[in-house]
């Protein structure tokens, strides 16, 4: 931990929430995944914060936006939690200046990361360079949560308004996947088939539908169609967020343009992005506005389990609740059930893993006080005696799991305590 974010009041704040947890495991869970990014991944770099993701030593922007929203709430009143905040993205709009297209950064420009991936343009800041939609849209999400609890226009003073014009532009050409420059591809050591795209680095192809072409799923596995619909949905959300910052700044113009954006990807995914069978409809996860549709869910977020938790819609819409059923069932082949815990995993792990972050985000958008419950036992339970969150576990031995060392999954577990966590 650096000495300028030693975050005191927080600290002092959050030690009295945990005393009021009767459950001693998981006062102590929650304490050290409370501060699992702040004391572990959180160093500096030309005065600005680099979190990084744990064990791997680059800032995904997504990631690093994920790590510290449960930080948010004392910003107001904690004035080294609120410097975090806005340094942090104040890096995240700095990388997105270098590159919109690129998903990981390295705190300096060494070079360090996949710099022999083939792709249209490199930069030696960059880690990785998969193009995901939800990388581009987090920073601003993070933003916005910031400002709604700490009514600090700082946080749109630097670099914010030119990273959206970089970002819009992104997305307003990704619609049209025909005139996309994007390329990436990657071979050797290491590579699997999830890391390259088809068709000379181009993907798959798909059409104009009004959402926005991703590249990449939040998993950094390349995407089976064009347009993942958890993707968009977040950013349908954060469209909207990024209309209230542009004027908050008085850029009347560019606040219509995003909210235009915004409304031609819901118009999107209301006519593309969905399944009928056997008489019920829920959302797709990927299409390509060619006929060809996709059911799955990963525990990433963006997700369609996520929805409610990322704003697109409330936890109650009838079109989600049919679409949570079908994710929390074998209709998607990455739900898996075991002796230990029942949940979403991802094809990024083994199979029969489930992900902490998908138990998590089941918890944060279930409508049932008795579902929260269960799920903060099995919470609790699937820890392999670590205290803390991991990538996936194995549904039947959670003494199996994949990296021991993951802030985002800690920090979802403590806002899962701050949020839903009042009957512990």
């Amino acid at each position: 931990m650096t000495e300028r974010y030693r975050c005191e009041t927080m600290r002092r704040k959050v030690g009295a929430r945990a005393k009021k947890i009767k459950d001693k495991k998981l006062r102590e869970m929650f304490l050290k995944c409370f501060f699992s990014t702040l004391d572990t991944t959180v160093s500096k770099s030309e005065g600005l914060p680099f979190v990084f993701t744990g064990d791997i030593p680059a800032m995904w922007l997504r990631d690093s936006s994920a790590q510290v929203m449960h930080y948010i709430p004392f910003a107001e009143e904690d004035e080294d939690v609120s410097a975090l905040i806005r340094g942090l993205c104040e890096r995240q709009f700095g990388y997105i200046l270098i590159d919109p297209y690129a998903n990981a950064f390295n705190s300096e420009p060494n070079g360090r990361g996949h710099s022999g991936d083939l792709c249209d343009a490199y930069s030696p800041w960059i880690w990785e360079r998969k193009y995901e939609l939800d990388s581009l849209c987090y920073p601003f999400w993070l933003a916005d949560l910031y400002f709604s609890a700490a009514r600090d226009k700082k946080i749109y003073e630097s670099k914010y308004l030119s990273a959206v014009l970089a970002a819009l532009a992104v997305m307003e050409t990704e619609q049209h996947p025909e005139n996309s420059p994007y390329r990436h591809q990657r071979y050797g050591e290491g590579a699997h088939i999830g890391d390259t795209l088809i068709n000379g680095g181009r993907g798959g192809v798909c059409c104009y539908t009004g959402m926005v072409r991703t590249a990449y799923r939040p998993s950094d596995d390349a995407a089976a169609f064009g347009f993942n619909i958890p993707e968009n949905m977040l950013a349908a959300a954060v469209l909207a967020k990024i209309a209230n910052g542009c004027r908050i700044l008085g850029e009347e113009e560019t606040a219509r343009r995003a909210e235009k954006l915004g409304a031609e990807i819901r118009k999107g995914i209301e006519s593309y992005g969905t399944i009928c069978e056997n008489g019920e409809t829920f959302y797709a996860y990927e299409v390509d506005g060619l006929g060809n549709a996709l059911f799955m869910d990963d525990a990433n977020v963006p997700s369609l389990l996520a929805a409610p938790f990322m704003g697109f819609c409330p936890a109650e819409d009838p079109l989600y609740c049919v679409t949570r059923g079908k994710v929390l069932s074998y209709r998607n082949p990455f739900y898996f059930e075991g002796a230990a815990a029942n949940g979403v995993g991802s094809p990024h792990t083994p199979d029969g893993y489930i992900w902490h972050i998908g138990l998590c985000v089941q918890l944060l958008t279930s409508r049932s006080e008795e579902e929260v419950a269960r799920l903060f036992g099995v919470l609790r339970d699937t820890d392999a005696g670590t205290l803390q969150m991991h990538e996936g576990f194995d549904c039947n031995d959670p003494g199996k799991y994949t990296r021991p060392w993951f802030a985002w999954a800690n920090s979802m577990f403590a806002l899962c305590i701050t949020e839903r966590g009042e009957q512990l």
